[in-house]
């Protein structure tokens, strides 16, 4: 069995290992940040902490072996008054010369700043030995987050962002930040993307604030503006699915493409309800009768927010269980639940 869980601080070592595969901005290999990120992820879901300052990191645990195989993270805003959210909106900007007739659309960058942001879906990651297992471990994990903030919609603001990996070079740089931003700062990427955790002053000052046209970047760089890289297509054909679309801005240091959809409107999380959970039960649906279901149990006292797949359907706002599920999930007949249909 497979349940996504809520982080706690002695996952230090386990969450080290699954970040070491990617290092990513949002979750770096590196110790001492995964502690602080694990401390503010136990006082978000204990609800210690103001709203925007919430960031949550779910874990999913193969429950047999106690091992914790991936990560996903959640932040309630993303973008406030002392840390905007910045992107580049992607623009068509037109001419037409009446002496040449000539008419012609430019691409164009411009960046932005959200001092207000939405909320922002990030930090999954599957070990490698994982992915591609027959429970979808990545869907778990991705739609978990979606069940969770139907569970605590006050929490969470109107629009959802996820910021896609961008196809990037073999030593994990992008060609668009050495065409773009180190021209106008003079960092590398990695610098400019460590930096940039905790001081966005720099953006402000030296990035340009007025169009920049892509026709003057190499054909190569154009061509991968707001494109999904290929170790990301599973996870963009997921977001489409369920109610998000390209928002044409993209990350201006490594060019990865914003999708956005109203959180009202995600069918994760319009579809989603509360059950009362029945006695397990020990047999399973017919083939042709299975609906899988993300379950989830709500965080209650030092129990903590639980989520796996059942495939059986709720029948009159009651869920059964199998006795698997149950035990995986630590649920009892009576308790509360929320569900949702994939």
């Amino acid at each position: 069995m497979f349940v996504v869980r809520e982080s706690r601080p002695e996952d230090v070592e386990e969450i080290l290992a699954v970040a070491k595969h990617l290092d990513s901005y949002n979750l770096p290999y590196n110790r001492e940040v995964i502690i602080e990120i694990l401390q503010r992820s136990s006082a978000s879901f204990a609800g210690t902490i103001p709203i925007v300052e919430r960031e949550f990191t779910f874990v999913v645990e193969d429950t047999d072996a106690k091992r914790i195989v991936g990560t996903s993270m959640l932040y309630a805003q993303h973008g406030t008054h002392h840390s905007p959210h910045v992107y580049l909106d992607v623009l068509q900007d037109e001419h037409y010369s009446e002496t040449l007739d000539t008419y012609l659309v430019h691409q164009a960058l411009r960046i932005g700043y959200n001092y207000n942001g939405p909320t922002e879906i990030g930090g999954l990651i599957v070990l490698p030995e994982f992915r591609g297992h027959a429970q979808s471990l990545g869907k778990l994990l991705s739609c978990s987050r979606f069940l969770f903030i139907a569970m605590h919609r006050d929490v969470f603001r109107d629009t959802i962002l996820s910021e896609l990996l961008p196809r990037l070079e073999g030593d994990g740089t992008s060609r668009l930040w050495k065409h773009y931003g180190k021209r106008f700062t003079g960092l590398t990427y990695r610098e400019a993307d460590q930096l940039s955790k905790d001081n966005k002053e720099f953006i402000k000052s030296l990035f340009p604030q007025g169009m920049v046209y892509t026709s003057l970047f190499p054909k190569d760089v154009q061509a991968e503006i707001g494109e999904v890289g290929p170790q990301t297509k599973g996870v963009e054909r997921l977001l489409r699915r369920i109610g998000f679309y390209y928002a044409n801005q993209i990350d201006p240091f490594d060019g990865g493409p914003h999708f956005e959809a109203s959180t009202d409107t995600i069918t994760l999380v319009a579809n989603a309800s509360e059950v009362s959970l029945a006695s397990s039960d020990t047999s399973l649906p017919e083939p042709e009768e299975r609906e899988f279901h993300l379950v989830a149990m709500p965080r209650n006292g030092e129990d903590g927010f639980r989520c796996t797949w059942s495939p059986h359907p709720p029948s009159d706002s009651r869920l059964a269980l199998s006795v698997d599920v149950a035990k995986a999930l630590q649920a009892e007949a009576g308790d509360a639940a929320w569900t949702v249909r994939l």
